[in-house]
């Protein structure tokens, strides 16, 4: 694969990634959708649809890492990190114009729900174990783009991150890959996609499993950015969590994998 290659693949895939992922959020959340409190299961096989459709549909062009953590696993096991740059960069950049996508195809949602005075009247959401005066407030629709923690407790929400992300590519180390071991294969698309949904179902309650940080930064730029009225603010105190817990699951991974796969 040539690095021009790698990059529009990531960028097509990882923009189609948060393009599906981000809308089952905002297609749930949203009012005046017509899946408004469609629920849990809904969101969590939507992501991991998108996940499979994105990797089918740009595994033969960059071999589908579509998430940094998925990169620096693989980086890790190889021992080759040459093109690390190049797939985190396509990542980053499809992350954000997946989310622009978002904006755009939700449009009438977005200024509904956040002009509407139920919302924008509502009392701030308690932060777990932090008192309300002091804890962050995030706007009323910045879960579309991007997680945050139900319970605000640092190694608690890091530590989540770290176990779901292992999960997923320890699944992708020893399920995921195609037969040159770059990207994900045929059959290891649909293995991961169902990783997905199970970490979204059995430990994506307490932060919302990023566990990709391009697929959490990359769209929270993207809503501190958008001309949303009383959007509210980014959380950027807790932005670190999602990109360093999942980059410390995927090298755990391949930790593991090198000592008990290899």
């Amino acid at each position: 694969m040539s690095s021009s290659d790698i990059f529009i693949g990531e960028i097509i895939g990882t923009a189609v990634l948060i393009l599906l992922g981000g809308g089952v959020v905002a297609a749930v959340v949203l009012k005046r959708s017509k899946a408004q409190n469609a629920g849990w299961l809904a969101i969590t096989f939507g992501w991991g649809f998108a996940v499979m459709i994105a990797v089918y549909m740009t595994g033969t062009l960059s071999g589908a890492h579509l998430n940094p953590a998925v990169t620096v696993g693989i980086a890790v096991k190889d021992g080759d990190w040459s093109n690390v740059p190049v797939y985190l960069a396509g990542q980053m950049l499809g992350a954000m114009i997946g989310a622009a996508l978002v904006w755009i195809a939700y449009y009438g949602q977005f200024q509904a729900h956040l002009t509407d005075p139920e919302i924008i009247a509502a009392p701030p959401h308690e932060e777990g174990l932090v008192s309300e005066a002091a804890a962050p407030k995030a706007g009323p629709v910045l879960g579309v783009f991007s997680t945050g923690p139900e319970v605000r407790v640092v190694w608690q929400n890091l530590a989540t991150e770290i176990i779901g992300t292992t999960v997923l590519v320890l699944a992708v180390l020893t399920q995921g890959l195609n037969d040159s071991g770059n990207g994900l294969g045929v059959i290891g698309a649909l293995i991961v996609a169902l990783t997905v949904v199970g970490i979204g179902l059995s430990l994506g309650g307490p932060t919302g499993y990023a566990i990709n940080p391009a697929r959490d930064l990359g769209p929270r730029i993207v809503h501190a950015l958008l001309p949303l009225p009383n959007k509210g603010g980014s959380d950027w105190g807790y932005a670190w969590i999602p990109v360093v817990g999942p980059l410390i699951g995927g090298a755990l991974a391949a930790g593991i994998y090198n000592l008990a796969f290899a």
